[in-house]
């Protein structure tokens, strides 16, 4: 009779330690080179001159003031319209809504939402914001499509959040005579602010760098923007017509480190601020 030989659990549970450990690692040195890479090339050409004067021949010379201001705008007007929306929603399905069919609806069309491609939401956005309702080509059609694009990974990651919370806050909130609403608001929505923040923070950060889906409503003009109502040309909008169409592959390399020191100031600024809401709520 053969006898078969298992592999102890111990050493499985090893190689699988060294597997994910080996996951990880590779993944931070991948991100590694692939942000050093461009700050090395984009710091040097990253001045003054280059972060406050406008473009000069479609960004062959010149700075990229208004391409950071355009982006300013749009990446603000696509988090103050989804937060609300994102975070209404996500209260209502968490502490409201029953498990009925309307509700199935509202999840799977949010997650379908999450997958479509986002060049489909700039045609869409053409459609509807530029022609149908009349915006035009502006920084508030592009900063719509963008709150679109935000929406549902505000609303999956607020929904998670509130639920985390733990049941016995709304029970002892409750049993001391706060209404529904006041145990939410002062209780449920400021244990559940990290995790919430968070979603803002991915939903802002896929806004500042997505260019398919502002290439259709925005305009791509070079000068200023003053208003939303302007047209304009985002960062990420102009470091793809720059590599692309070979005006300048000097500027696209410090017009992408500035994007990506964007990206980094806002996600470790605001990392710092919930953990220090997170400090003030555990009393520390």
């Amino acid at each position: 009779m053969i006898k078969r030989r298992f592999v102890s659990p111990q050493i499985v549970q090893k190689i699988m330690n060294s597997i994910l450990w080996a996951s990880g690692i590779l993944t931070i040195i991948i991100l590694i080179i692939i942000i050093g890479y461009i700050l090395i090339n984009g710091l040097p050409v990253i001045n003054l001159q280059f972060l406050t004067e406008s473009p000069i021949e479609a960004g062959r010379a010149g700075g990229i003031a208004p391409m950071i201001v355009s982006s300013i705008y749009v990446t603000l007007t696509a988090i103050i319209v989804a937060t609300p929306l994102g975070v209404g929603a996500a209260i209502y399905l968490a502490e409201y809504a029953a498990e009925t069919s309307l509700i199935k609806v509202i999840r799977f069309t949010t997650q379908t939402l999450a997958a479509i491609p986002s060049i489909v939401y700039g045609l869409f956005g053409l459609a509807f914001f530029v022609v149908f309702c009349g915006l035009g080509f502006s920084l508030l059609s592009g900063g719509l499509v963008l709150a679109l694009m935000a929406l549902p990974t505000i609303l999956y990651t607020a929904e998670s959040s509130i639920k985390a919370v733990p049941e016995s806050y709304r029970e002892a909130s409750l049993a001391l005579g706060a209404t529904k609403w006041q145990t939410i608001y002062k209780v449920v929505l400021p244990a559940a602010a990290p995790g919430i923040a968070t979603g803002v923070i991915l939903g802002m950060a896929r806004a500042l760098e997505e260019a398919a889906a502002v290439m259709f409503v925005v305009g791509s003009a070079t000068d200023m923007p003053y208003t939303i109502f302007d047209p304009g040309r985002p960062l990420p909008l102009h470091l793809y017509l720059l590599a692309v169409e070979g005006i300048s592959l000097k500027n696209a390399y410090g017009t992408a480190a500035v994007l990506v020191i964007l990206v980094l100031l806002i996600t470790i600024t605001t990392n710092i601020l919930i953990e220090k809401h997170r400090e003030k709520m555990m009393g520390r």
